[in-house]
This record gives structure tokens, C-alpha cells and sequence, in this order.
């Protein structure tokens, strides 16, 4: 058992780093696939860092050379009961780790080093951002093993990089590089191996500069782009906004913008 902050897990690691919840998948000696256990810990790790008000962003990761190699494909389920049950959850009524992670109202950040494939590219592009090494692979190869993707893979991904080439992907199982990632619009930041994590340092020191405040309500402004047509969009955006000009965030970043300074917010 590892001993974190705030729980015992057995598949993962969860520590808090100021303001910062750090869940790492700890499976590497099978490329932190995920198996039942895994999915179950890391809903509990996310409720964690959603739930602490004192933790303003999360950032996922894997340890070892792997992000995630996928499902533990040796402790598949043998139906489809079982597959909604134990994969799924949506029968017992719990959320699954990519629906929480969209859910959560704090950005959520996926350090992507080695394999992403499969649930762990869906556990990914679950993120509001990812960053990636440039050793990074990202692949949807449920095909060849005579599945489709069940983690978002086939609704997430087409809205990222198109309907095409998300098909391609899905249809043949092809594994595309960091780099094509990038210039798909899959991965928003890629680093040499050796400065992944100077990479999320610097994208988490921004962003805790910021108010945690209106990130949240930047990231459900955001995410309604999924769900509402554009006039519901852009009336939800209008009233998200008209409820910042009550919070003192936005007294401060206005009289810190007129005396040459930076803001210091405060969440409220």
C-alpha cells in the first residue's frame, strides 16, 4: 500500500503540492493499465481534489515510462453486464473517472510521457489540457482486439481533431506520434522527455496566478459546447460573465490592471 496525504490506494498515488492534487497511476510494471481498482481509486482520488477547497488544479500522470497502456486487458470483463458494471459503473450509479474529470470544476491537467492508449488516451483527452513528452504515443487501438472505444473515444476525440482523421484513428487502431498529436490539436504543449515536468510547472505557476474562481466558471463556460446549441451557449456565457462582475476577482484584477501591477486573487 502507498501512504499519500489523505489515503491508502493500492493502484495509484495521490498527493497534494500546494495548491496542486497530483494523481499518478502507479502500475508500471504493466504500464499503468487500468483495471477495475485503478478506475474505482482514481474516482475517489478526483472526488479528493474536487471536494478540497484548498486544491485549485489537478494534474494526472503515470509513473514510470508510461502514461497509460489502456485497460488491463487480462481482467477484461467476460459480458456486457459485467463491462457496464465494473467498466462502465453507470449501473451501480457512480460516475467514471473521464465523466468526473469533465465534471470537476478546476482545470484538470494529463502529463502524458510513453503509451496513451486506449482508456488511457480517453483518460487524456478526458483533461482540459495535455501536455505531452515527446516520447508520447497516442493510439485508439480497441479495434484490434475486437472492441470500439467505450471511455469517450468515439464522442470526445471527433470533436478535437474532426471527424476524419478521429475515424481513421478508431477504424484502423493507428498509433500517431506526439508531434502529430500536436499538429492535430490533440496535445496542446510538447517538451523534450527531460523537461515534461519543467513543462507543467510553468503551465501550473500560470494558472495558479489566476483566480480559481473564474477558471471555474471559464471551464463550465467551455464545456457547454458539448451539450447546448449556440444561442443556450452564448446565454449561459453571458450570465457566467455577468456573475463575475459580483465576485472580488474582478475588483481587484480591475484596480490592479489600473496601478500597474499584478492581481492578487483570492477565489472570492
Amino acid at each position: 500500500m502507498v501512504k499519500n496525504d489523505f489515503k491508502d490506494f493500492s493502484r495509484i498515488i495521490y498527493k497534494k503540492d500546494g495548491h496542486i492534487g497530483w494523481i499518478i497511476l502507479n502500475r508500471p510494471e504493466v504500464k499503468n493499465a487500468q483495471d477495475p481498482i485503478t478506475r474505482e481509486e482514481l474516482v475517489q482520488a478526483l472526488t479528493l481534489g474536487r471536494d478540497d477547497s484548498d486544491v485549485y488544479l489537478i494534474v494526472i500522470t503515470g509513473k514510470g515510462e508510461n502514461f497509460c497502456a489502456g485497460g488491463d486487458i487480462t481482467d477484461f470483463p467476460k459480458n456486457s453486464v459485467e463491462f457496464m458494471e465494473r467498466i462502465g459503473l453507470q449501473v451501480l450509479g457512480k460516475k467514471r473517472p473521464v465523466d468526473m474529470i469533465r465534471e470537476i470544476p478546476k482545470p484538470v491537467i494529463a502529463m502524458v510521457k510513453g503509451l496513451a492508449l486506449g482508456a488511457g488516451m480517453e483518460l487524456a483527452l478526458a483533461c482540459d489540457i495535455i501536455v505531452a513528452s515527446e516520447d508520447a504515443k497516442f493510439g485508439q487501438p480497441e479495434i484490434k482486439v475486437g472492441l470500439i472505444p467505450g471511455g469517450g473515444g468515439t464522442q470526445i476525440l471527433p470533436r478535437l481533431i474532426g471527424e476524419k482523421k478521429a475515424k481513421e484513428m478508431i477504424f484502423t487502431g493507428k498509433v500517431i506520434t506526439a508531434k502529430s498529436a500536436f499538429d492535430m490539436g490533440l496535445v496542446n504543449m510538447v517538451t523534450p522527455p527531460d523537461r515534461l515536468k519543467e513543462g507543467v510547472d510553468q503551465l501550473t505557476s500560470d494558472l495558479l496566478r489566476k483566480s480559481p474562481l473564474l477558471l471555474k466558471f471559464a471551464k463550465m463556460a467551455v464545456n457547454k459546447v458539448f451539450e447546448l446549441p449556440l444561442s443556450q451557449g452564448l446565454a449561459y456565457e453571458s450570465n457566467l460573465c455577468a456573475i463575475c462582475f459580483d465576485t472580488d476577482d474582478l475588483k481587484e484584477g480591475v484596480k490592479a490592471f489600473k496601478e500597474k501591477r499584478p492581481p492578487s486573487f483570492k477565489g472570492k
